[in-house]
């Protein structure tokens, strides 16, 4: 029996992991021994608890106002007092969290293998996002197999010189997610209980009155990134009157603060505490597009149908620019605007970007990661 460490500190972490969890659960050849390092604890919770898996160690590291130097030291730390209790045959991380710098870095010194789930994202910008571009690129020069989720994050490793034996194409895991929440939530007594929690929170012509999804929390955004997303989004508010603008509000301080003070007295603007995947993923089937700073929301609001225009100037997910599901508007007011505007007026471009071919996946890339895994057990790459 081969024992795997699972590490996972963050929501998406804990989203895109859990179908691997749940593959290796039914492999009676391999273990898997769940770790959460606390990063991001309580929306990590929510997620543990919709997909009904076990944490076997809570490190709880997350801290009030804490640094990412002061992180990742208690990182480094505690992740190498638990790896030294588990004693895993392979540690596995997925993406760019500092949870998977720290958990690929620590099983490098302890001479552990490292599976890297998401592997090969690049902007080719160590600043956007920061720290995640230097994060993902350190593990790729750490880790044994690298599960990358698109031929271009293949290529993307092949030119850095990974040795093409150790890379395997999966899909993003994410989708595995998606497929099995919308699945959930088509049984009555789920969407029954999706709708009592989302009229109580949004109202109850939720459904009904059309609506925009917004996220935004990325680092290099605070201060005036925030203030210009705010003001576009006020400025949207006052132009579509008829819409809401239903935006989660990450707890960061460097967040929470300015879009409250900006957009908390707009009449069509309902801002939200951070909510579970499960009512996240409803409120993005039934909108009408999402605009966004995250990196997994690229790929699977395309999966659902909808438009993406993410405020960064770069993103790791080229294939969706290319494809036509995702566009790029920078934190920049008036594109924002004016890019928002032409998706709401203008059918013609929006029908283009929502039935787009998403190209992140059909739903199993858990069954191949976890194939890969054993199969490399079987031979000899950990020798």
């Amino acid at each position: 029996m081969r024992r795997i460490a699972v590490l996972m500190g963050t929501r998406p972490e804990g989203i895109k992991l859990a179908p691997v969890v749940a593959q290796l659960a039914e492999a009676p050849d391999l273990e898997a021994v769940v770790v959460s390092t606390g990063q991001h604890r309580e929306m990590l919770r929510q997620v543990v608890d919709l997909f009904g898996f076990t944490v076997d160690h809570d490190l709880d590291l997350m801290r009030p106002g804490q640094t990412l130097a002061g992180l990742t030291a208690r990182l480094m730390d505690g992740i190498d007092e638990v790896l030294t209790a588990i004693e895993p045959d392979l540690v596995l991380v997925q993406g760019d969290t500092t949870t998977v710098l720290c958990g690929a870095l620590t099983a490098f010194y302890r001479g552990t293998p490292v599976g890297h789930v998401e592997a090969g994202l690049r902007t080719g910008d160590l600043q956007a996002p920061f720290p995640e571009e230097a994060n993902r690129t350190i593990v790729s020069r750490l880790a044994t197999l690298h599960f990358a989720p698109t031929r271009t994050a293949e290529e993307n490793l092949r030119r850095e010189g990974v040795d093409p034996a150790s890379i395997e194409v999966t899909g993003n895991t994410v989708i595995d997610a998606l497929h099995l929440e919308v699945a959930r939530q088509r049984e009555p007594a789920v969407a029954r209980a999706i709708d009592a929690s989302l009229s109580a929170l949004v109202g109850p012509d939720w459904r009904e009155r059309p609506y925009v999804l917004v996220t935004g929390h990325r680092r290099e955004r605070f201060g005036e990134g925030f203030e210009a997303i705010c003001q576009a989004l006020a400025d949207l508010s006052a132009r579509f009157e008829d819409h809401r603008w239903i935006y989660p509000v990450h707890l960061n301080p460097n967040v929470h603060g300015p879009v409250h003070e900006r957009l908390g007295s707009r009449p069509n603007v309902t801002l939200l505490e951070p909510m579970d995947y499960r009512l996240f993923v409803a409120l993005m089937t039934h909108g009408r597009l999402v605009l966004t700073d995250s990196g997994g929301i690229q790929e699977e609001a395309p999966a659902l149908g909808k438009p993406v225009l993410v405020m960064r100037e770069t993103t790791e997910r080229p294939e969706g620019v290319a494809a036509g599901t995702v566009r790029l508007v920078g934190a920049d007011r008036e594109r924002i605007v004016s890019s928002v505007s032409e998706l709401l007026t203008d059918r013609t471009a929006y029908d283009r970007m929502a039935t787009a071919v998403n190209p992140y996946g059909d739903g199993t890339a858990a069954a191949r990661i976890v194939e890969r895994l054993r199969t490399a057990f079987a031979g000899d790459i950990f020798r």
